[in-house]
């Protein structure tokens, strides 16, 4: 691997970790680097590898909220947490619709959907969604401030908002975010729940992939994929720990703003210039 493309696969992970925690789509990010980066390696290794630094930034979410997620304790015997056990059911009851309609369609809508213009539209259109939740709740004290208010019910309906997120340019944390925030969730609530979700979803999904396409790869794009798993993670870790600092003194607002203008580059790059 030359300098060139070591730079390469260390932009795109840090763009990978940094997208895919906060509200701003990681797709819309990587269409436009792709076209600037111009990575030399295969179409179905290039496939494999955004999956692997995927499943990375989710062993983040694990590492960072471990103490969190952790439903068995083995200090003075073995003890099992039934808040944290039932926190896991509510996670795999959201998980249930994405699941589902990534197994039957995901491929269908790749390729109906995976087109810059929609990606454009999503990103602007949930930007635009981002104020008009936040301007609506602006006046109103959340409801829900902790994960164990959380009810099976509304565990499924935040799990509808996660379906949405699989067509391009929605942004998984984005949409799961704005479900929480419309039924009453504290900022802080809903980026975690959204986090925790993460882990059945990405990695479901990494893992079918890999399944799917292999991993019969050269030493050199092993390396690069432990190159971009470390960069992945440890950048996840950052991202994820900003995010809750910041949203216990500021609103989502400011990537909303952001998703917006990223969504006209888009159309700009694409079919106006």
């Amino acid at each position: 691997m030359d300098f060139i493309e070591l730079l390469r696969v260390v932009f795109l992970s840090i763009i990978q970790g940094i997208t895919e925690w906060l509200p701003v789509s990681s797709t819309g990010h990587m269409v436009l680097v792709d076209e600037f980066l111009n990575f030399t390696y295969s179409e179905e290794f290039r496939s494999v590898f955004f999956v692997v630094i995927q499943l990375a930034s989710v062993m983040a979410v694990v590492t960072t909220f471990f103490r969190e997620l952790m439903p068995f304790t083995f200090k003075d015997g073995f003890k099992t947490d039934m808040d944290k056990m039932q926190l896991w059911v509510k996670i795999v009851v959201a998980s249930i619709p994405a699941g589902i309609v990534g197994i039957f369609f995901d491929d269908m809508i790749e390729d109906l959907f995976f087109n810059p213009l929609t990606i454009a539209v999503m990103l602007i259109g949930y930007g635009i969604v981002f104020i008009i939740v936040e301007s609506m709740n602006r006046h109103h004290s959340a409801k829900i401030k902790s994960l164990s208010q959380i009810t099976y019910g509304l565990a499924f309906m935040i799990g509808i908002f996660q379906m949405l997120a699989i067509i391009p340019g929605t942004s998984r944390s984005g949409a799961t975010i704005i479900g929480g925030l419309i039924f009453g969730m504290s900022r802080k609530s809903a980026a975690e729940f959204t986090f925790f979700l993460a882990i059945p979803a990405m990695a479901g999904a990494s893992l079918l992939r890999i399944v799917n396409i292999g991993l019969n790869f050269t030493m050199m794009e092993w390396v690069t994929m432990v190159v971009g798993c470390l960069v992945a993670f440890l950048v996840s870790i950052i991202t994820i720990k900003f995010l809750l600092n910041f949203i216990k003194r500021n609103n989502f607002k400011p990537f909303a703003y952001y998703r917006i203008m990223l969504g006209f580059v888009v159309l700009a790059y694409f079919y106006w210039l």
